[in-house]
């Protein structure tokens, strides 16, 4: 029966994960929770010196989405929309903290459905994670400050590797 074959549903969570949050991982569950794959896109950008290298990016996401099957990671430089039309996805998935959040956001979802017909998908962040940016989570971990409660368990290790006064 043709008619009940359906083309998979594939989705994008890009970013540039540096480090992954547990606000980042909560949008990347409840996305695989809706799409059949959804692929961790961490974005290459030669001109931004990060905390982490995007190899070492990619292991930590791989590490705390190994338990979603449906999950995958990958890195890409360039339009969001051209590794979307390269790798069939049709959709991006992207967290919402606040609104201006959503004014970038919806901005960009505009651009991309009107260069490509790519659709995006704006979650609402779980409250508890609405502060959580990867810039602040850096910060704080440089001075000592205890982010364990806001990035996974991997994460944390290795921010204390990267910048041992992180206690």
């Amino acid at each position: 029966m043709l008619d009940s074959v359906r083309a998979m549903r594939r989705a994008v969570c890009p970013g540039s994960y540096d480090p992954a949050t547990n606000g980042h991982l909560d949008i990347v569950e409840r996305a695989a929770a809706l799409f059949d794959e959804v692929v961790v896109a961490v974005l290459i950008n030669p001109k931004k010196q990060g905390l982490f290298t995007v190899e070492e990016r990619l292991d930590m996401l791989r590490e705390v989405t190994r338990d979603l099957p449906n999950v995958r990671v990958d890195s890409w430089h360039g339009l969001l929309v051209d590794y979307c039309r390269k790798h069939d996805i049709a959709a991006v998935a992207k967290g919402l903290r606040s609104v201006s959040d959503f004014d970038y956001e919806l901005q960009m979802a505009q651009m991309n459905r009107e260069l490509s017909g790519v659709e995006t998908l704006l979650m609402s962040n779980n409250p508890a994670y609405s502060f959580l940016s990867s810039s602040l989570v850096k910060e704080v971990a440089t001075y000592g400050g205890d982010v364990s409660g806001m990035v996974p368990e991997v994460v944390h290790e290795r921010l204390k590797a990267k910048l041992p006064q992180q206690r």
